[in-house]
Parts: C-alpha cells; structure tokens; sequence
C-alpha cells in the first residue's frame, strides 16, 4: 500500500519515527546555536582587533579597509551571539552568509584552492541560507517576542 505523494516518504525502521519527531525541533535548535557560537568564536579575534583585517579586505577589493574590516568583525562575533540566541536570525544569518560568500571567493578564486579552499566556507554559507530562509523555531529569542523578519 503506498501514500499519497503529498506525505513523507515510509520510514525502513518504523519504530524511530517517534524519535526523529521528538528530536525535530531540538536538533534544529542545535545546528542555529552551534553555528551561532562558533560564528562567534571565530569573529572573537576579530573583535578584539577590528582593524587588524583592514588589509585583507581592502586585498578583496573592499575599500576602504578601515569600514569593512570592523564590519566583518561585528557581522561574525555579534552576529554569532545573535544567531545562537535567536534574535534578528534572519538578517544575521544574511550577513553571515554574505561574509562566508566572500570567504569562499577568497579561498577558492583569490588564493587559488579551489574546492578544497572554499568548501567550509561553502558548507557554512549554506548553513546560513536554511537559518535566512528557516528562521528561528519556538526556542529563540524571536519566537519568545512573538515576531521575525
């Protein structure tokens, strides 16, 4: 007997579907605080020295420096609490994906490591994408003031 096609697709071991339904939500929960905190622990160094990124940047074609470099350091640390907590998800998810979008251009175009140089870039942009498009679920700070972008 077959569903219909508007349904999941039939579980091999039935008996599980319980358990990928209790822990739907929370694994989701999971991913956006996990990716939120090490967005942040990586934009940490930034952070502490907003400037210090200012000739990489402007290397990228971002002038001037001295705007971008701080902005990048914000977009990560600030944007990794923001993420983690689940407040404004959406636009910091954006600009999340937006920076990881450069960085992928950076190691795959500009250093010329390709897909190996690129892809954490790319997974993490990605990773970003389904937080823009997703949103936060009920165990975020959006959802406790009752509104999202």
């Amino acid at each position: 007997m077959t569903e219909p096609a508007t349904s999941r697709p039939r579980l091999i071991i039935p008996v599980l579907g319980g358990l990928y339904s209790a822990l739907h939500e929370s694994a989701e929960t999971l991913l956006r605080v996990a990716a939120g905190a090490l967005l942040a622990t990586h934009g940490y160094g930034k952070i502490l020295d907003p400037f210090g990124m200012t000739s990489m940047v402007e290397h990228l074609g971002f002038y001037p420096g001295v705007f971008w470099s701080p902005l990048l350091a914000a977009t990560e640390f600030f944007g990794g609490i923001l993420i983690a907590i689940g407040l404004f998800t959406r636009p910091a998810a954006f600009a999340a994906m937006i920076v990881l979008a450069v960085t992928a251009h950076f190691h795959g175009i500009v250093r010329s490591e390709g897909l190996a140089g690129a892809e954490k870039s790319i997974l993490w942009m990605l990773i970003m994408l389904f937080f823009v498009i997703r949103g936060a679920n009920r165990h975020s700070v959006d959802a406790k003031l009752g509104r999202q972008f």
